[in-house]
């Protein structure tokens, strides 16, 4: 492989890095914790993992040290828990959307 080649894919690489905890700490996100054996699910403080995990441990990877307190599982997957909009409970507009337009009816 060509060294202009290597070198633009070690460039992409590094850009491509997972988030690490301090990453998390620097934008004010916890980490979500996602057992993929019984789906018990909980979000985790950064201030009780950077502490015993390190600053630069990749988020996927803090899943493979947890055990579910569930079901005893190590099956663990986690991501950044992401400030979201809740749980979606309806799949109908907001009151305060404009109603769709009617069709338009055919004429004569």
């Amino acid at each position: 492989m060509g060294g202009i080649k290597r070198q633009e894919i070690l460039r992409v690489e590094a850009q491509q890095r997972p988030a690490t905890l301090a990453d998390l700490k620097a934008q004010g996100v916890d980490v979500f914790c996602w057992c993929n054996r019984c789906s018990h699910n909980a979000v985790l403080p950064l201030a009780s993992l950077i502490p015993r995990l390190g600053p630069q441990c990749p988020v996927p990877e803090v899943g493979a040290r947890l055990v579910c307190s569930s079901c005893g599982a190590r099956d663990v997957a986690t991501r950044p828990a992401w400030k979201g909009l809740g749980q979606v409970t309806s799949h109908e507009p907001p009151a305060s959307a404009p109603a769709p337009m009617p069709a338009a009816e055919a004429e004569d």
